[in-house]
């Protein structure tokens, strides 16, 4: 009862206490452990049990925040579960990787008035794992069976959310994806001190379970065509994200040892599961004994330094072109990476890679910021001084990702595209320009959250499912 909540007066705001920076830096295993049951009743029982709960208002999801507070305050841990999973498919990896601070706890009434926000994330994090435990989430159990099947193309959130949800449904439902693993850039691109990697496997297994089917190490376009594809099915999801990673144009930028992002982390998450890695075990891809300097601000590159310290690296430099304060990454992450012992160097670039064949060096320009750009944000220009030289065996490229050429990829060259090369969409049925294939996540709205891919997974199973009953409505008319 909302009698036993508003205790943010007298209870302090307290995440799960972090290992050691030493300790952890020396491991992949999440840097904290979840809470204990007195500690999780006790911090959802500071929610003020807002009348428009902004927390809900800002989440991508609308998880109902301020209610599965309440159950666990009041110890109905397994309502609490039920009802956080009742709009996400999964809430303990969003407890996990979302940025709180952005999004739900950023916009915690309680953070205003100046009494820390509520630990939303790790409330989440401790009522599903609680759930995994005490064995309360439940396999997936289908529908009538629809006789229509769906394929879906890329088994990151934003495809394994639409999965679940049309099995549900009743339909079968056949997932491709290029990787052996499912999980996309949970499992390849987020380190496992962000997700451990038995989180992420557990949900694809109970998809596996539940019936879904999937076809790992199918490439779309090697292995069949889109059009193979659409014969094959009923209806496609395109749900690849986006892997193409944003250029970097300075002399000196293909020497060895400069390297992609995606390919040092993929790297080192397979070594992470036993597997043979070939450019890890040769030393190209692994920081051990090294001079680091990563280069981008973002969520990515945070991954970046804090997977090198963790390989123990010599040193590791971040590169940014703007100040600490227009930092598109996490800023508990930015904290959580100088803890361990990474170095920030705000409003500089690179402007040279020395060393000829292998690089052994960075000259680095010195940035300001001007005037706003389209974005709104102030755009970084040189501020003319004295460039400097670092000492650099290893340089990893953090600038994002863009879109791949699906069209091309998928020998489809009628798929719409926008301008940025993401899959064009009809945003009020997110079907692309060809009729029953539709499009999610960031392959559609660009490189973007976890909990959006989710989101929109959710949102394209209900216009899928929509679409579906339609076609088997016409086909009996025509019977």
């Amino acid at each position: 009862m909302a009698g036993d909540m508003l205790k943010f007066v007298d209870v302090t705001q307290a995440y799960p206490a972090k290992r050691d920076a030493q300790q952890r830096a020396e491991d992949f295993r999440e840097i904290a452990d979840r809470y204990g049951v007195p500690d999780a009743e006790e911090q959802s029982a500071r929610c003020s049990q807002c009348g428009v709960p902004y927390c809900s208002v800002h989440c991508p999801l609308h998880n109902h925040i301020p209610d599965w507070l309440r159950l666990t305050a009041e110890g109905r841990l397994r309502e609490a579960y039920e009802l956080s999973n009742a709009t996400s498919t999964m809430p303990e990896i969003c407890g996990r990787i979302c940025p709180q601070d952005r999004l739900c706890e950023g916009n915690c009434v309680i953070e205003f008035s100046g009494h820390g926000a509520v630990t939303i994330g790790s409330v989440e994090k401790f009522i599903t794992d609680t759930a995994w435990e005490n064995g309360w989430v439940e396999p997936i159990v289908p529908g009538p069976a629809r006789g229509q099947s769906v394929g879906i193309i890329g088994a990151g959130p934003a495809g394994l959310t639409a999965a679940e949800l049309l099995r549900v449904a009743g339909y079968d439902v056949h997932i491709y994806d290029r990787h052996d693993r499912a999980g996309g850039l949970l499992t390849y691109g987020i380190p496992g001190f962000k997700l451990e990697k038995p989180v992420v496997m557990r949900r694809v297994d109970r998809l596996k379970a539940g019936g879904i089917v999937f076809h790992e190490g199918f490439e779309v376009g090697r292995e069949a065509g889109l059009e193979e594809l659409r014969t094959r099915h009923d209806a496609i999801l395109v749900a690849t994200g986006v892997y193409k990673a944003r250029a970097l144009a300075a002399p000196g930028v293909g020497a060895n040892g400069v390297v992609e992002a995606l390919d040092y982390l993929t790297a080192s998450n397979r070594k992470s599961f036993g597997d043979a890695v070939p450019d890890f075990d040769s030393g190209a891809l692994d920081a051990a004994g090294k001079n680091v300097i990563v280069v981008g601000g973002g969520d990515t590159a945070m991954d970046c330094v804090r997977t090198a310290v963790r390989q123990g690296a010599a040193s590791v430099a971040c590169l940014y072109r703007r100040d600490r304060a227009n930092m598109p990454g996490s800023q508990r992450e930015v904290g959580n990476a100088e803890e361990e012992g990474v170095e920030f160097v705000w409003l500089s670039a690179p402007e040279a890679f020395g060393g000829g064949e292998a690089v052994d060096s960075v000259t680095i320009a010195r940035m300001r910021l001007g005037a706003p750009d389209a974005s709104g944000r102030r755009a970084p220009e040189p501020d003319g001084g004295e460039s400097e030289v670092r000492r650099a065996d290893l340089v990893i490229k953090a600038l994002g990702f863009d879109a791949e050429d699906l069209p091309r990829l998928f020998d489809a060259p009628e798929l719409g595209v926008t301008r940025w090369g993401t899959l064009l969409v009809d945003n009020a049925t997110l079907m692309t320009s060809l009729d029953g294939v539709f499009a999610a996540g960031d392959i559609v709205r660009g490189a973007s959250l976890v909990v959006w891919a989710v989101r929109d997974g959710r949102d394209v199973a209900g216009h899928m499912d929509r679409y579906l009953r339609a076609k088997a409505a016409n086909e009996r008319k025509a019977a």
